[in-house]
């Protein structure tokens, strides 16, 4: 950094810099915008927008650059950006894209997140203007190099209480409307603070809207799209080794994905943290890149020579096709391979639920300890949990388990079930719908053990 700026922000003005008086378009051409390097800088650089941010801090998240734009070697703007905000409704209206492509395109998205004019903005008010059009014009080539991938567009916050966002207008940036004026203080909670912003979007490639909402990427901007899975395209083909083993049942005519692609497509978006069923499955799938979809098999097109994913009704028929304790046959000594083997004794958990807008009822049991599925059991048609639970507790080895269930199932035939045939402990829950059994543990069990009393 240059020894004039230093001496600036080691001196800490707190008045406004009063520039030459001579003409501004004059002052606007000799502007140069320059990236803050090295710690000594960037703790000046924090130290200055302390000073003279209204926020009075230099907090920057994530991946992030720091500019000076001066006059003649004289600081007049102060521009810092951070890594954009994980999810901002408007933003995503303007951007169009789904949740999937969000998460993997996040990363090409920057945020102005502190902007102070030094200078005297009422004698030269097009500064602020002009040194964000400097900085926005090499945002992105400085950003490829500083991270390894450029930045499609920008977003930026400004307090409606304090400014018009006049120097954003004049830019060209487009204003999306108010926040909702919640703050985050901590990761999942939000508190109200009654001063919503404004939020301005800019596109700095050509219509960024198009590009980031697109099926596929354009080429030269593929190779920066993270990907959504979790596992590297090293470890890909063991996994697709992994459900050779399954049974394929389909006629061979028409056939083009394999049943091992498709489940591991299935592994790699339930490891990747994607909740849903075939749809959300499927538009994972889609967001996976050229070498992830050469490692997992996928179909080549003849026409075009691309890889393609499985649609939603081929994840659809091949889940149907395969049956759960298969899956399970070569999942669980995977899972011991990776994970090591569970320990013997561990208390498991059985509980039933309703798929949100399926109707279909699921009954599972869970390693609490250890977070590993022990077993799923649907719930079949004119029947219900209590069945399903018996018929589940059948398959899993269960000796030494400490076996935990709601009061649905405070059964005879399961918990005798559990003791005599599994070799099990079990821990039920009894309620007022069996007063018959309450009436007994009250008389039977001693004064100091629940539901009997004193179970403060």
């Amino acid at each position: 950094m240059d020894k004039r700026l230093d001496f600036y922000f080691d001196r800490g003005m707190s008045t406004p810099l009063k520039l030459p008086r001579v003409e501004e378009p004059s002052i606007l051409e000799q502007l140069r915008a320059d990236l803050v390097v090295g710690p000594e800088e960037i703790q000046l650089w924090n130290h200055s927008v302390c000073e003279h941010h209204y926020l009075k801090n230099a907090n920057l998240v994530g991946e992030q650059l720091r500019y000076v734009v001066t006059y003649q070697g004289q600081p007049v703007a102060l521009l810092g950006w951070s890594a954009a905000s994980f999810h901002l409704k408007e933003r995503e209206k303007w951007l169009r894209w789904s949740n999937l492509q969000r998460r993997a395109r996040l990363t090409l998205l920057a945020q102005n997140s502190r902007f102070v004019v030094l200078a005297d903005r009422t004698q030269w008010p097009n500064l602020a203007s002009r040194s964000l059009a400097l900085v926005c014009q090499r945002l992105s080539a400085d950003w490829q190099q500083a991270y390894g991938h450029p930045i499609a567009a920008a977003e930026s916050f400004v307090d409606s209480q304090l400014f018009r966002g006049t120097a954003y207008k004049a830019n060209g940036w487009e204003l999306l409307g108010q926040t909702d004026g919640f703050g985050r203080v901590a990761e999942d909670f939000y508190t109200q603070h009654d001063r919503p912003k404004q939020l301005w979007v800019k596109s700095l490639a050509a219509d960024a809207p198009a590009l980031l909402s697109a099926e596929v990427l354009p080429e030269d901007w593929r190779a920066y799209e993270k990907p959504c899975c979790g596992i590297s395209c090293a470890h890909l083909p063991s996994l697709f080794d992994l459900f050779r083993g399954l049974t394929d049942r389909r006629k061979g005519q028409g056939k083009r994905h394999r049943l091992a692609t498709i489940y591991a497509i299935i592994a790699c978006a339930k490891l990747s943290g994607i909740s849903g069923g075939y749809r959300a499955i499927y538009l994972y799938a889609r967001s996976l890149s050229k070498p992830q979809r050469r490692a997992l098999h996928c179909w080549i097109n003849p026409r075009t020579g691309e890889y393609e994913v499985p649609s939603e009704t081929s994840f659809f028929r091949a889940l149907k096709l395969v049956s759960v304790e298969q899956v399970q046959a070569i999942i669980d000594p995977w899972l011991d391979e990776k994970l090591g083997p569970v320990s013997p004794g561990e208390q498991v958990a059985i509980d039933g639920k309703t798929l949100n807008h399926s109707g279909v009822h699921l009954v599972s049991a869970i390693r609490v300890r250890a977070q590993r599925c022990v077993g799923v059991k649907a719930v079949a048609d004119k029947s219900n949990e209590i069945t399903a639970v018996r018929q589940l507790i059948d398959r899993p080895d269960l000796e030494g388990c400490l076996v935990e269930m709601d009061a649905l199932n405070t059964q005879d035939e399961t918990v005798q079930k559990l003791l005599h045939q599994k070799g099990a402990d079990y821990i039920v829950s009894i309620k007022d719908n069996q007063p018959t059994l309450m009436t007994t543990a009250q008389t039977l069990l001693a004064q100091g053990v629940p539901p009997s009393g004193g179970h403060d």
